[in-house]
């Protein structure tokens, strides 16, 4: 018999499936939430690197010591709180002796105390208790501030070895020991902010506000350690443990500026203080509502979705059982034979369920009920297909209409789309042009000779009006500058963002760019470099590694450091900005200190300045999806596993053992940072933008999309948004689904031809004639500046300069003379007197 092939309908996944477009792994949604840091556990065993494991057991033998030498009893937690306090007096003591090993050994044994006495606990639950309880009365007792001098002692002297080849950890291990104790007893303090007890919070409290408004004379600790990274980029301190440093900076900036949640109490405050109305949207909270898109196709998933064979489509008839309900009651007596098309996805699980030497799954009793045919229909059946005689199938009977179930909740885009300010007035301005044929500057109300229609634009446009704090504080300082006498200045609050910001002013060029320095050296895309620094002289053990484990450990261990710096980085700089941003209300003090958004776009524009633009873009151009699943974690190893309970023997299984998530936590914040910063700096900047076209950013971005994580989506597509116009008509073309997913997640300005709108060629030879015998700065694709006093300009766009001075790095190079820099080598042309970057941009 025959092979009979039997089924009612088509799988909807499977064909869901085969019409899918790109041929690519469809790849799960990511489980992260995006919060200001990772869990108290998770920050606290980051700050350790594996080569530090022996260090454990020193801080204990050291407390033991102590304990003995002064005839207290080695068990912290059973003392009573006066035992305490004096054992805590006395190890203060120790940190002040002259002599080096007696200072070591009072510093590990309060190290001891911070890590949560771990030798008495059983559990990493109780562990953690004993921490915060410690650093709650260590902090009563003044070992924080006392540890700070220690740094700025350490810091000041300098611990520079004599001429060693190789750096290791035993190089720097009176600063870490001290950062281990600043930067535990801060995270500590910091998560108790969100305690319910009112003592321990209140002590948290008074803590932040001695952080943030640090006693006259005294340095900011934001500026010491960034000092320290000044002096380690340099190489005159090369010893730094840096990711001890950056991490406790990131913190120290977190806790004095508050996070996410704060940022955004504090600009609806400013909003409100402004006369502005608050700003009811959280990005992150729309952002966890939302579904991440598909990412688009790339070119080699085309390619290898062409290459895959496919089955040739077959015709699979759909028989009717003979007990087919029917309106009529003589089909059901004798049902007539009919034919459905039936998809060929089931084709092979059919064909090998059912064959010619296996028996029929229907002949059994329950079967024969189900289906009811038996050969002879069968056989009617093919000599009916055979003779082109079709029955046709049963009349359906018209039903009951399934009820319209309407869905609750919001059927629109995710945001309420903006209308700026200036772009209502464009809108007029072309208005009144074409009907009118004259200008009212100023007037947003006047629509006298407008037809109809564009009173209802004017009206839309103006219910979406979004007045921001920047422009609102621009106008002000506008307003300042025309009538000097008359808008009085007034004194500057003392804010956190402000205190920070007047600290870090004098040397803020440099600190951006040994930041990005150490961000490049911690990329995994920049290539290694003899002459540069070395940021693994804190994980670098005092011998290299003997086996394989050892060797398998130590590669983890490294690529978890440089894990950790970017994280560290990408936080610290995207706090900065975002406070800057949004500083302060609309005054201003007679100091040079301009307390509101002039502040954020110093600090952009110094990145941009160095480069910050296409360091991120290299970062990004790897393959993020591994990136963000790479778990570059010894569990079993991380501090308190390390300590507590009896240690299993480490192994080349064992190493691989990992905690079950998908996702690296990390490196998923670090890349949403990262995009956040992007979009910091080039937003409404359009020689930036065009910095974007000019580096290839689209191809990047794209590949980005691959990580289903609606927030990382959400700020890739923004990156993408900005720059379609100048992408061509071809790239929108070929970019659909891109297009779609813009268009879905990124919030629409009405006036906004970001989808279709062509780039109008700007003839560049009317601006630079207007700069001819006035000096100017040219900057170079690569980096290089040129600055010199503009001579002539040919027909082919070409600048002669005269007294041209170059400029690397921000450091002059020296003195060319006369210069002729050809223009498709130029990135850009300002005239010197300016004071922000924005000029003609050139490819």
């Amino acid at each position: 018999m025959d092979r009979m092939e039997y089924s009612y309908g088509a799988n909807l996944r499977d064909l869901c499936h085969n019409d899918d477009e790109g041929g690519f792994e469809e790849q799960p949604e990511l489980e992260f939430t995006y919060s200001d840091s990772d869990t108290l556990q998770s920050e606290i065993a980051e700050l350790y690197s594996y080569t530090e494991g022996p260090e454990f057991q020193d801080n204990l033998k050291a407390f033991d010591s102590l304990c003995e030498l002064h005839h207290f009893d080695r068990l912290w937690l059973p003392m009573d709180l006066r035992q305490k306090e004096a054992l805590i007096m006395r190890l203060m003591d120790e940190i002040e002796r002259t002599d080096r090993n007696r200072r070591l050994l009072g510093m590990r044994a309060i190290l001891y105390l911070v890590q949560g006495s771990w030798a008495e606990t059983q559990s990493d639950m109780e562990q953690i208790v004993a921490a915060r309880e410690n650093c709650l009365l260590l902090y009563r007792m003044g070992v924080f501030e006392a540890f700070c001098q220690q740094l700025r002692i350490h810091t000041s002297t300098g611990n520079t070895p004599d001429n060693k080849p190789v750096l290791s950890l035993a190089d720097s291990t009176d600063l870490r020991v001290v950062l281990n104790v600043l930067y535990s007893m801060l995270e500590v303090l910091r998560f108790e902010l969100e305690n319910k007890n009112e003592v321990a919070k209140s002590q948290a409290l008074e803590f932040r506000d001695e952080i943030r408004f640090p006693s006259v004379g005294e340095e900011h600790l934001s500026v010491t350690l960034l000092q320290m990274v000044v002096r380690f980029c340099s190489n005159s301190a090369p010893t730094f443990p840096m990711k001890k440093v950056i991490l406790l900076l990131w913190k120290v900036i977190l806790l004095s500026l508050g996070g996410l949640w704060e940022q955004e109490r504090l600009k609806n405050q400013y909003r409100q203080e402004a006369g502005l109305p608050p700003v009811t949207e959280s990005t992150i909270n729309i952002a966890r509502n939302m579904r991440p898109a598909s990412p688009p196709p790339l070119a080699n998933d085309a390619i290898e979705s062409q290459n895959v064979p496919r089955r040739p489509p077959r015709r699979v008839g759909l028989l009717i059982p003979p007990n087919h309900s029917s309106s009529n009651p003589q089909h059901a007596q004798n049902p007539p034979l009919g034919l459905t098309k039936q998809s060929s996805l089931d084709d092979e699980e059919t064909s090998s369920n059912f064959s010619s030497d296996s028996p029929n799954p229907f002949a059994d009793g329950s079967g024969d009920e189900d289906s009811g045919f038996s050969s002879a229909d069968v056989a009617e059946r093919r000599a009916m297909e055979e003779r082109g005689e079709m029955p046709n199938p049963p009349s359906p009977r018209p039903g009951t209409p399934t009820p319209v179930v309407k869905v609750k909740g919001r059927n629109a885009l995710p945001w309420a789309p903006k209308v700026r300010p200036e772009d209502l007035d464009q809108f007029l301005e072309n208005a009144r042009l074409k009907f009118v044929g004259f200008q009212l500057e100023g007037d947003r109300d006047s629509l006298a000779g407008l037809p109809q229609p564009l009173h209802e634009g004017v009206r839309v446009l103006k219910s979406h009006m979004y007045k921001s704090l920047a422009e609102t504080q621009i106008q002000r300082e506008d307003e300042i500058a025309r009538h000097p006498l008359s808008a009085g200045e007034k004194e500057v609050p003392q804010t956190p963002a402000e205190v920070m910001y007047e600290a870090l002013l004098p040397n803020l060029p440099q600190y951006m760019i040994a930041l990005l320095k150490v961000l490049l050296a911690a990329s995994p895309t920049s290539k290694a470099k003899t002459d540069s620094f070395n940021i693994l002289t804190d994980v670098l053990p005092n011998e290299m590694p003997m086996n394989v484990v050892q060797s398998m450990k130590l590669g983890v261990d490294v690529s978890r450091h440089k894990e950790i710096i970017v994280k560290a980085i990408s936080a610290t700089l995207l706090l900065l900005l975002k406070h800057f941003k949004a500083s302060g209300p609309l005054l201003r003090g007679t100091k040079s200190v301009v307390n509101h958004i002039y502040q954020f776009e110093f600090m952009a524009q110094h990145l941009v300045f160095a480069n910050c633009i296409p360091l991120i873009l290299k970062f990004l151009n790897q393959s993020i999806l591994t990136y963000v699943k790479a778990h570059n974690n010894i569990t079993m190893i991380d501090f308190p596993s390390c300590v507590l309970g009896e240690q299993p023997e480490l192994t080349e299984d064992t190493l691989d053992i990992s905690d079950g998530t998908i996702v690296c936590w990390r490196n998923m914040f670090s890349c949403i940072n990262l995009l956040r910063i992007l979009n910091k700096l080039t937003k409404w900047k359009h020689s930036r933008v065009m910095m974007l076209v000019v580096f290839k950013s689209a191809p990047i971005l794209k590949h980005a999309l691959k990580v289903k994580h609606a927030l990382m989506q959400l700020y890739t597509l923004k990156l993408l948004k900005l720059q379609t116009k100048y992408l061509g008509r071809q790239w929108r073309k070929t970019n659909m689904k891109t297009m779609s997913a813009i268009y879905q997640k990124v919030r629409h300005r009405l006036n906004d031809d970001w989808a279709y709108g062509n780039v109008t060629p700007v003839n560049p030879k009317p601006f630079l004639n207007a700069l001819i015998g006035k000096p100017i700065v040219v900057r170079l694709k690569w980096g290089q500046e040129y600055k010199g006093l503009l001579v002539s300009v040919d027909g082919y766009m070409n600048l002669q300069l005269a007294n041209t001075e170059e400029f690397i790095d921000g450091t002059c190079a020296g003195n060319l003379g006369e210069t002729l820099v050809r223009c498709n080598n130029v990135l850009f042309v300002r005239g010197a007197e300016e004071d922000n970057e924005e000029g003609e941009m050139r490819e």
